[in-house]
């Protein structure tokens, strides 16, 4: 297959990227290798994928839509879009890189896709535009209507604008909603990677509400096996289609629905940072703090309908994932 996927050289991407590659996929990548974090952890992925004869990279911020345009034109069997500006407590000091790469961005690749659909787009979206839903764990068919972040709002505006752009342009889309995602080559910015480097250093480690977290944690092999999976299960336009399995969240009106991909087993926080103990051998020093803003106590997928489209569930306990990224930052940050 010919796969564009967007934010090849984020964390995400650059793992889809690699095993689509390896299986003999033709990719075309697109990154902007915005400073969000430090770019060189992104050169360096991307420096893995150019490894493949099979690969193509273009450094590119999605908002320019004349040169997306361009690229689109050579024609893809699919397209997954991984960019985005990520992060819910950068949106508090930021919130307009999340307008421009989400919304923009987002908006321009629809666009982009409106005359020459692709067989199959999949976009990310996250497990927080769940917001402030005190049910779990989530289902794609619950509402989530009260996000608590800018950065979950757009999200959540993507997958409204997809699915309006699968009505209207028969684009077959399915929106992926990520549970915190980690594992090797991790982003900087995510909890995982602050712990083990503050831990290395001897400096205390940051918990919010005091510790009384819970997060669905997925490693990043399980969730490529899923995108990976989802990839030939392409909805159907009204009309022309399967029926839908049950608790589907596929549209009445459009070639469109959304998937939740987690562990479907939250870990409590204090159980996440006693695996990083394990895995470094050393203890952490703890700062309990308050709840951030914009952030929620607990995260719960429900992966009955990723079970009933594709067959596979993620099963990597965080026992097996931490020591993995672990494993990964020592000898990436070697001396």
């Amino acid at each position: 297959m010919r796969i564009l996927v967007t934010g090849s050289a984020g964390f995400i991407g650059f793992h889809l990227a690699r095993r689509l590659l390896r299986r003999g996929d033709e990719v075309v990548g697109i990154d902007a290798f915005t400073p969000y974090y430090d770019p060189a952890l992104k050169e360096a992925r991307h420096e893995i994928l150019a490894q493949h004869k099979t690969f193509v990279a273009h450094r590119l911020r999605l908002e320019n839509l004349d040169a997306l345009r361009k690229i689109y034109a050579q024609g893809f069997d699919a397209v997954v879009h991984c960019a985005a500006q990520a992060g819910v407590r950068y949106s508090l000091e930021d919130p307009r890189a999340y307008i421009d790469a989400n919304i923009v961005g987002t908006y321009n690749l629809l666009e982009a896709m409106r005359d020459s659909p692709p067989g199959h787009a999949l976009l990310a979206s996250t497990s927080s535009v769940y917001g402030a839903n005190a049910r779990v764990p989530f289902f794609e068919t619950d509402r989530a209507d009260h996000p608590l972040s800018l950065y979950a709002a757009t999200k959540k505006a993507t997958e409204e604008m997809a699915h309006a752009y699968a009505h209207l342009f028969a684009v077959p889309t399915t929106m992926l909603r990520f549970f915190t995602v980690y594992g090797p080559w991790g982003r900087p910015d995510m909890a995982l990677f602050k712990f083990v480097k503050a831990i290395l250093a001897g400096e205390p480690i940051d918990l919010y509400n005091y510790g009384k977290m819970r997060r669905d944690f997925t490693f990043i092999d399980d969730l490529v096996e899923a995108m990976l999976r989802l990839l030939p299960v392409v909805p159907g336009r009204p009309g022309a289609r399967q029926a839908p399995v049950e608790g589907d969240s596929l549209s009445p009106q459009a070639p469109w629905r959304v998937v939740n991909i987690g562990a479907g087993k939250p870990t409590d926080l204090e159980d996440f940072v006693a695996a990083i103990e394990a895995a470094l051998q050393r203890k952490a020093q703890r700062n309990p703090m308050p709840m951030q803003k914009g952030d929620v106590p607990a995260t719960f997928a429900n992966t009955d309908l990723l079970f009933r489209l594709t067959g596979y569930r993620p099963a990597t306990p965080v026992g097996e994932g931490v020591p993995a990224f672990v494993a990964w930052y020592r000898h990436y940050f070697a001396p």
